[in-house]
C-alpha cells in the first residue's frame, strides 16, 4: 500500500513494542555521544536565537537510530513534525503539498531521502536556501513562474546510501553526521533499558550474549531481545541468562560472531565458489538469489566492518577471518573450487 506523503503522522503506525522502546529524550539515546553533543549545542543555539534547526542529514546502516534522532530532535525543540519517505514523494505537487502546511520551525523528516525523483528534489534547493518555492505555471509561451514564501523550517534526511545523493542537495544541509555502528558496551546499556521497559529479568551475562550477537545495531539487539524473551516465556525459564539466551539465538541460527545463515552463504560462495574473489556485485546476488541493494545494504556493511570480506575495486574479496569462520584455510578452499 502506498504512504500518504501528505500523512502527517505515518510514524503513529509503527508497532507498539517500538514506540515504547524509543527513547523520550536526547538523554535517553543511548550511544553516539560526539553526535548527541553536537546535536545538544545546535538545540541549543537554536532556541536561544529563535531560530529553527539548521537543515540535517543522517546516514549510515539501517536500524542505527536515524528515524529516532529526528522524533526526538522535534521533542527537544517543541517543535511540530511532519515524516514522508523519499519513495512516496512521486509528484512535485506532493512536497509542495508538505512544505506549505509546516508550521513556523516545523521539521519536515524524509527517510531515504535518496529516493526522491530529481523532479521533486529541485523544488528542495530554494526551500531550504531561501524559504520560497519557484513554481513554474503552464508551459511554453504562456509559463509564468511565481514565488511562494514558506514559514522557516528544518529539513531532516535521512538516508543509508549517502553517496547516491545529488551534490547540490547534499551541500544544502547545514549538518551531516553519520551513525557507526554500536560497541558491545552500548548494546548492553540498550537491552538493560529495554529489558526494564518490557518488564523481564535480563542478567549481565544474558545482556553480553544477546549484545555480541547484535551486529552491532539497536534495533537487531531489541528484536533478539524479544526473541529470547519469548522463549523463556515458552520454555518457563524465570531469568534470561547466557544459557537461555545462547539456546534462543541457537534456534535462530545466529552465531556467537552475529553471523546468521545468509551471512554465512555469502562467505561460502566468495570462498568455494570463486576461490576467495574477486566476485562483482552483481554475480554474487545472482549465486545467493537476492538483489544487489539486500547484499550491498543489509550483508556487505558488518561483514566489511567486522573484516570478513573486502570490497576493491575489482570486486568483492574474502579475508583470513572469512576462512577462518567457514573452517577452512585458503588451500582446502582451492582444493574445493578445484
Amino acid at each position: 500500500m502506498k504512504t500518504d506523503p501528505l500523512d502527517p503522522k505515518p510514524q503513529e503506525r509503527e508497532p507498539v513494542h517500538d514506540r515504547t522502546l524509543r527513547p523520550l529524550s536526547l538523554t535517553e539515546f543511548i550511544g553516539q555521544e560526539h553526535l548527541k553533543e553536537n546535536l545538544g549545542i545546535l538545540i541549543g543555539a537554536a532556541k536561544k536565537r529563535g531560530e529553527p534547526l539548521e537543515h540535517l542529514l543522517f546516514y549510515g546502516p539501517p536500524g542505527l537510530g536515524k528515524t529516532t534522532l529526528a522524533h526526538l530532535l522535534t521533542a527537544e525543540t517543541g517543535a511540530d513534525m511532519i515524516t514522508t519517505s523519499g519513495p512516496a514523494l512521486e509528484r512535485p505537487s506532493e512536497m509542495v503539498g508538505l512544505l506549505t502546511s509546516l508550521q513556523p520551525r516545523g521539521i519536515l523528516f524524509v527517510d531515504e531521502i535518496h529516493r526522491i525523483p530529481r523532479a521533486v528534489e529541485e523544488y528542495l534547493y530554494s526551500a531550504m536556501e531561501d524559504f520560497r518555492l519557484d513554481i513554474l505555471l503552464d508551459r511554453g509561451p504562456a509559463a509564468k513562474s511565481v514565488q511562494l514564501e514558506l514559514a522557516p523550517f528544518t529539513l531532516i534526511g535521512a538516508t543509508t546510501r549517502v553517496g547516491l545523493l545529488t551534490s547540490p542537495l547534499r551541500g544544502r544541509f547545514g549538518f551531516i553526521a553519520h551513525l557507526d555502528f554500536y560497541p558491545v558496551d552500548d548494546l548492553r546499556l540498550l537491552l538493560r533499558r529495554s529489558a526494564a521497559i518490557m518488564g523481564v529479568d535480563l542478567d549481565s551475562d544474558g545482556e553480553m550474549e544477546i549484545a555480541r550477537r547484535s551486529r552491532g545495531t539497536p534495533r537487531i539487539a531489541n528484536r533478539l531481545l524479544r526473541r529470547v524473551r519469548d522463549y523463556a516465556d515458552v520454555k518457563e525459564h524465570p531469568v534470561l541468562n547466557k544459557d537461555v539466551a545462547g539456546k534462543a539465538l541457537a534456534l535462530l541460527r545466529i552465531d556467537d560472531r552475529g553471523l546468521h545463515e545468509m551471512d554465512r552463504r555469502l562467505l561460502d560462495a566468495l570462498v568455494t565458489k570463486f576461490g576467495g574473489g574477486p566476485v562483482g556485485l552483481g554475480t554474487l546476488a545472482a549465486v545467493l538469489g537476492e538483489e544487489e541493494d539486500t547484499v550491498e545494504d543489509l550483508l556487505e556493511p558488518f561483514l566489511i566492518q567486522q573484516g570478513f570480506i573486502d570490497r576493491t575495486r575489482r570486486g568483492r574479496t574474502a579475508t583470513p577471518r572469512a576462512y577462518e569462520v567457514l573452517g577452512l584455510d585458503p588451500g582446502q578452499a582451492q582444493e574445493r573450487l578445484l
